[in-house]
C-alpha cells in the first residue's frame, strides 16, 4: 500500500470535489520512460480493470494496478504549498536511482525503459 499525508489528502479531496462525479477516484501508477526508466502517474479515473487493487486511504478511493504497486509499495505522497505555488511530491523507498528532474526512477530489481534525457 501507499501513504498519503494529511496535506495531500486534503488537497486530493478538494480536487475530487471539483470533479462533481461520485464515480471518480484517484489512480496512482507507474509507466516506463523518463531518464531513469519509470515515471509516476497520478490522476482521476472512473474505470477499473481486473489488474487493479483498490484501497481506502483517508476516505479517498485509491486504485493502483498490480504491476505499479510492486514498484511503489510504501511510497508516500505529500502536498506542499510554497511561495511559488503548490505541488505533490512522491517519496518512493523502492527507488534506487532518480533522474535530476526528479520525475523518473528505477528500482534495484527493475530498470524500466529509460529514454534519452534532455538535461
Amino acid at each position: 500500500m501507499i501513504e498519503i499525508t494529511e496535506s495531500a489528502g486534503t488537497k486530493i479531496k478538494e480536487l475530487l470535489a471539483e470533479q462533481e462525479n461520485p464515480s471518480v477516484f484517484l489512480r496512482v501508477g507507474v509507466q516506463g520512460g523518463g531518464c531513469s526508466g519509470f515515471t509516476y502517474g497520478m490522476g482521476f479515473d472512473e474505470e477499473e480493470t481486473e489488474q487493479d487493487e483498490t484501497f481506502s486511504i483517508q476516505g479517498i478511493k485509491v486504485v493502483i494496478d498490480g504491476d505499479s504497486l510492486k514498484l511503489i509499495k510504501g511510497t508516500q505522497i505529500d502536498y506542499q504549498e510554497t511561495m511559488m505555488g503548490g505541488g505533490f511530491t512522491i517519496e518512493n523507498p523502492n527507488a534506487t536511482a532518480t533522474c535530476g528532474c526528479g520525475t523518473s526512477f528505477r528500482t534495484a530489481a527493475d530498470a524500466g525503459t529509460p529514454e534519452d534525457c534532455d538535461e
